[in-house]
């Protein structure tokens, strides 16, 4: 039967994603394969992923001077800001199946996601990023909403405030991201810096870790 379906997809002419293409998404996967060659876990988390051929236009045309994996469902946020990084430290907790990971937007282990996406460090200060999955990117409340639908219940209930239109739960999103350095602080470098603990959950942990330790 297999061996049927295979031959009408065939065909029909519609490419089918190969084996290694699913493994890279598995959390099993230990190596995975590049065009400069073999990656390994210790450079490239468990649940990378491979650039889409089908990504716009435009992503596509920034991929070209990408690496060829990069991770999915990344949160790219502002990491001076305290209302934010308080933010990340409340899905970091509820998020028990670690489903989520993080970056902060000051290192720059963010740069190939936001070139991935067309933006750059201004938009990402105005609205933080969410990079989801190959060719799938959001920002602002929608961010916020998607990264809630990955959590356990009750907090991914909270999802289907996607239903409220976009420009509603934007202004209410702008309205407080616009004031969270006066209403909540910041610092001169990464919060994160402070609490090493979550940096396990960082993509960007090696450069952090560097960071923090004394000149010699």
């Amino acid at each position: 039967m297999v061996m049927l379906i295979r031959g009408v997809l065939r065909s029909l002419k519609i490419r089918t994603p190969s084996p290694s293409y699913y493994s890279s998404f598995s959390p099993s996967s230990s190596t995975t394969k590049s065009d400069a060659g073999i990656v390994s876990a210790a450079d490239v988390a468990a649940e990378d992923l491979l650039l889409d051929d089908d990504l716009p236009a435009s992503a596509a045309a920034a991929a070209a001077t990408l690496p060829s994996l990069l991770q999915p469902r990344v949160v790219v946020y502002d990491g001076v800001c305290h209302l934010c990084h308080n933010g990340v430290k409340w899905v970091i907790k509820a998020d028990q199946d670690r489903k989520i990971k993080f970056c902060c937007l000051q290192s720059q282990a963010a740069e190939p996601y936001m070139r991935i996406c067309g933006v750059d460090r201004e938009d990402v200060l105005r609205r933080f990023l969410f990079i989801e999955g190959p060719g799938s990117y959001h920002q602002g409340s929608t961010a916020a909403l998607k990264v809630l639908s990955y959590l356990p219940l009750p907090y991914s209930a909270l999802s289907t405030l996607l239903i409220v239109p976009t420009p509603l739960r934007d202004a209410a999103y702008d309205y407080v991201a616009k004031r969270r350095y006066d209403w909540f602080g910041k610092e001169d470098d990464c919060l994160v810096l402070k609490e090493k603990e979550l940096l396990e959950r960082f993509i960007d942990r090696e450069e952090m870790f560097g960071r923090s330790k004394p000149d010699l």
